[in-house]
């Protein structure tokens, strides 16, 4: 029977079932005794979506939990949201981790539990770690304190760096089958079944984004937008101005999800200092200040820029759906549309077209993603993308025959 605390993973009962068993060889190990189910250092892996920052917290929680995970005590509650002192949930304020955060994380790591067996560090996108920062933390994964446990998180195994992955135990997540999702939006947040059934399939699996559209009519319209986006294609100046409108989207999207947290960081910081409104604060306290605040909107604009990549790669992720499924219809697959509603728009792409143009433009999107993935500037990548999928033979002499 395994604990509560799992009871947030949806469709992944494989992997529930190997992390119980190491949280209950988790407590001999602490004593010395071999717990051939629990080692220091995992390497959680699985696609978008697919809960691998939920399984880690929850192995956290677990972890840190006097019963092993019941999900009702304070230890469960808080370990989920980084509240409790012996959990530690670090996410890349900026696109990568640099040298200098992969010390501050072994120095982290070092320090010795207070309330719970053990001192757990969650590194959510390990392949954000930089050559040099992977470096860093090598010895400190490789051969952590006893009370030190660390669980990285990445897509898969081939993101993260060989000498990395070859010192953790690999644990892989699936995507939840569609109807899984369905059933825990209607479940858990009581959302209509047609709804909810619309959100998983739109989704691709990813829970976090079937919630959304599922409970925030704003989010479906900005997804029936992006997928507007391929019957718009008419010209040259119409795919830079599509490029714009994409990346201006994603920015307003980033801000609305930022701009919360970079007022609460703004308030908070004036208050350690005692500026509030009623008071001034002078010579070397004011100076400090200053420097602080300078310091934080160098990091406020940091994270903005890693949110609007991260919304723009959402909508070109919806893009890969909708072309898939064109390249569904052309070949007459006999698998489901990820977009069913839209299935005269789809045909009517699919009748414009080959499947070798279809193929060419799903790999347009897959290299502009990976351009900003690798920090090209979003507006060349898009503008160069929406270009290709206009004319998916730009960068040949000619269209193949026939075509």
């Amino acid at each position: 029977m395994t604990r509560p605390i799992w009871d947030a993973l949806i469709g992944q009962d494989e992997v529930v079932a190997r992390l119980s068993r190491a949280v209950q060889d988790a407590e001999s190990l602490t004593r010395g005794e071999p717990g051939p189910a629990m080692t220091h250092a995992w390497l959680v892996t699985g696609p978008p979506g697919s809960g691998r920052s939920t399984a880690a917290t929850s192995f956290a929680a677990a972890l840190v939990c006097p019963e092993q995970g019941c999900g009702q005590c304070q230890g469960c509650r808080m370990a989920a949201v980084n509240g409790h002192p012996d959990v530690e949930i670090i996410r890349p304020a900026a696109l990568t981790y640099g040298v200098d955060e992969a010390r501050d994380l072994v120095r982290l790591a070092a320090m010795s539990p207070s309330a719970a067996q053990w001192h757990v560090v969650v590194l959510e996108d390990a392949d954000r770690l930089t050559d040099q920062a992977a470096n860093v933390l090598l010895k400190a994964i490789e051969e952590p304190p006893r009370h030190t446990v660390w669980l990285l998180c990445a897509p898969s195994v081939e993101d993260v760096l060989p000498t990395i992955a070859s010192r953790t135990r690999q644990v892989g997540l699936a995507t939840p089958a569609t109807s899984a999702v369905a059933d825990l939006l209607v479940e858990r947040y009581g959302i209509d079944r047609s709804l909810a059934a619309f959100a998983a399939r739109a989704s691709q699996g990813h829970i976090g984004r079937a919630r959304a559209l599922a409970t925030d009519e704003q989010v479906r319209i900005r997804r029936q937008e992006i997928l507007r986006i391929p019957a718009q294609l008419q010209d040259l100046p119409s795919c830079f101005v599509l490029a714009a409108n994409l990346l201006d989207a994603a920015s307003e999207d980033a801000a609305a999800l930022t701009e919360p947290i970079d007022q609460a960081e703004e308030v908070s910081l004036r208050t350690s200092y005692g500026a509030d409104g009623s008071s001034r604060i002078k010579g070397q306290l004011r100076r400090s200040m200053e420097a602080a605040a300078k310091d934080l909107t160098r990091r406020q604009k940091v994270r903005s820029t890693r949110v609007v990549r991260d919304q723009v790669d959402r909508a070109l992720v919806d893009l890969i759906g909708l072309y898939r499924d064109v390249l569904v219809i052309q070949l007459d697959a006999p698998v489901a549309l990820i977009n069913e509603e839209m299935r005269p728009q789809l045909a009517r792409l699919a009748s414009a077209a080959t499947p070798t143009d279809t193929g060419r433009r799903l790999q347009a999107i897959g290299y502009a993603r990976e351009q900003i993935a690798a920090n090209v500037t979003p507006i060349m990548a898009l503008e160069s993308m929406m270009v290709e999928l206009k004319d998916p033979w730009i960068r040949t002499a000619s269209p193949p025959a026939g075509a």
